[in-house]
């Protein structure tokens, strides 16, 4: 079953649902604040953090510095 951010149009609230497909397609999900129908979807940013591998690091920097040509 997915999560929902859901918004109600009749009273505005904003909530988040663990129901399924199934029972948001027929509107059987309720505004926990004034319990109703009318309910969008709300679109928010996901945040995640992308991590990229680094190269390695020459044997040779001790020598060659931040500068280093070496292959690595």
């Amino acid at each position: 079953m997915p999560f929902y951010d859901l918004r109600c149009g009749n009273c505005g609230e904003d909530f988040n649902i663990h129901a399924t497909v199934a029972q948001r397609e027929q509107k059987q999900i309720l505004c926990p604040a004034c319990g109703g129908h009318d309910l969008q979807p709300v679109f928010k940013a996901a945040n995640f953090t992308v991590k990229t591998a680094t190269a390695p690091e020459c044997p040779h920097s001790h020598i060659c510095g931040p500068s280093c040509h070496h292959a690595h």
